[in-house]
């Protein structure tokens, strides 16, 4: 990544902006009424459920703190982080992901068939897991897929493992809170993720560009899943579109904070009451950058289809269903080089 190329190259009108506004910040939730104590119908929990229920009205993106994960758990993942990427590009291709393998190392990913100016190490929360073969929607067989395992640094996988636990125990928290703010019951969601779910982590690494003003370290897009945690260092760079104008707002980074999104996934089972947002990432031409997503994702023969409690006949749904192991095993094979056709969506499955 040391040579900057054409691949790299944003179109003018999705180029960083200088002016990005910073005056306004997402929201921040307190989640100690769910991590201190055991949770119950209290003035507090109900409180808790309005103020996520107006972030994923209004943004789409906010950050939680006092959320539970113990600290050194994040320092430890952190820590490994940045010694993998510090490797050679040799030792770290030992461990590369491609088409038919698609955990471990990469860093020619394109977003929006143009190149992002960064490198990234994937993981699955479950070794293995189970995904459908092809994309083909007549193709009944079913594959797995498996982590790699890297010499080093030391304790890789163990260090990932433990953390990935802690995500996933978040996860769980944040989903009860979103299905009561949408008038659900609180463990609505679990049956899409309690067996075979297709969670991962992602490690990644934006070093320094020396053409910020041309690239981005990812391009915009949203996330595909039920929600993203992320962790990121006190560098930044996570710019989120405001659904009210559409000015891209940089979310200036919390220590020991996390910055949760809801995906598509949310946006189709809520029948667009809440919506994926589009967000981007900005390079530094000093500072490299680190950040780990999480995703959390449904099992893969979950039918993603908005749910009845929430369609009647005024509001009827506004989506056809579609298998998410189908629709994710599609997209994954889209971001390995420039294609002609854009990457499913699911305004795809939008009913006119």
């Amino acid at each position: 990544m040391e040579v900057f190329d054409p691949s790299f190259i944003q179109d003018p009108e999705h180029r960083p902006n200088v002016c990005t506004i910073q005056a306004e910040e997402i929201p921040v939730i307190d989640l100690s009424p769910i991590t201190n104590h055991t949770a119950s119908d209290s003035y507090a929990l109900q409180d808790l459920v309005k103020e996520i229920g107006s972030a994923c009205k209004e943004w789409g993106f906010f950050q939680v703190k006092n959320h539970g994960v113990p600290f050194p758990l994040r320092q430890n993942i952190e820590k490994v982080s940045k010694m993998f990427f510090a490797q050679t590009l040799e030792e770290k291709r030992k461990v590369s992901k491609d088409e038919d393998s698609p955990t471990g190392y990469h860093d020619t990913e394109h977003t929006k068939n143009i190149r992002d100016w960064k490198e990234v190490f994937d993981f699955l929360a479950k070794d293995p897991t189970l995904v459908p073969l092809t994309s083909d929607e007549h193709d009944d067989r079913l594959t797995q897929w498996t982590n790699p395992s890297p010499q080093y640094p030391p304790h890789f996988k163990d260090i990932i493992e433990e953390y990935v636990e802690e995500m996933e125990k978040l996860s769980f928290k944040l989903m009860e809170l979103i299905a009561l703010s949408l008038g659900l019951e609180a463990k609505k969601f679990e049956e899409f993720f309690m067996k075979d779910e297709t969670s991962s982590i992602r490690l990644n690494h934006y070093p320094p560009c020396p053409y910020p003003h041309l690239a981005l370290g990812v391009g915009r897009h949203k996330d595909p899943g039920a929600l993203t945690i992320l962790a990121q260092d006190e560098v930044g760079g996570l710019e989120v579109k405001r659904r009210a104008d559409e000015e891209w707002i940089t979310v200036k980074p919390i220590p020991d904070a996390y910055i949760i999104n809801i995906g598509d996934v949310v946006q189709v089972w809520s029948n667009d009451a809440y919506e994926s947002v589009e967000h981007r990432v900005v390079v530094n031409s000093k500072r490299e950058r680190f950040s780990i997503p999480f995703f959390f994702f449904p099992a893969h023969d979950t039918e993603v289809k908005p749910l009845e409690e929430l369609i009647n006949d005024q509001n009827p749904s506004k989506y056809m269903p579609y298998k998410w192991g189908k629709f994710i095993v599609h997209r994954g094979n889209t971001n390995f080089k420039k294609r002609n056709e854009e990457n499913i969506q699911i305004y795809h499955y939008k009913i006119a």
